[in-house]
């Protein structure tokens, strides 16, 4: 249930996203943003907002912990939408954490997965890949290179 405990508090942040998914793209934007993450319900989950100054957006990532599956639920929200997403489900296993979902891009239904790495006290790899053909393939298409505030 502590898994994320390491990201309670304030965070910059570098981003890495691929410009056209499914594309064999390799043309990435980079841009900063900061976050800030809480605990909620004593512990069992907690709420990050992400700014993103250079396009006006903000994010929110809601992660609640089950403690009868043990394995951790996080869903994603952005000021462009107003949409919660589905879920990517997982847990963490040797300072990795691995989370798995179903979403759709443009209209046709994608796998999503999330990989949290590199984690240190001062520091985190945020990672998400997509699948459109159920999982043999997968493109990473947005990388977050955080450092503590």
């Amino acid at each position: 249930m502590n898994d994320f405990d390491f990201l309670i508090g304030s965070w910059n942040i570098v981003n890495r996203q691929l410009t056209k998914l499914f594309s064999d793209s390799d043309d990435w934007d980079t841009y900063p943003s900061s976050s800030t993450c809480q605990p909620v319900l004593g512990g069992v989950g907690n709420v990050e907002e992400i700014v993103f100054p250079t396009t006006g957006t903000r994010g929110m990532t809601l992660r609640l912990f089950d403690t009868e599956r043990k394995q951790w639920s996080l869903y994603w929200a952005n000021s462009r939408t107003g949409l919660l997403y589905p879920p990517v489900v997982g847990t963490f296993a040797d300072g990795r954490g691995d989370f798995y979902g179903d979403d759709t891009h443009e209209g046709t239904p994608i796998k999503a997965h999330f990989i949290w790495s590199g984690i240190t006290p001062t520091s985190a790899r945020w990672e998400q890949e997509f699948s459109a053909d159920g999982g043999r393939t997968w493109e990473t298409n947005w990388v977050m290179e955080f450092t503590r505030a």
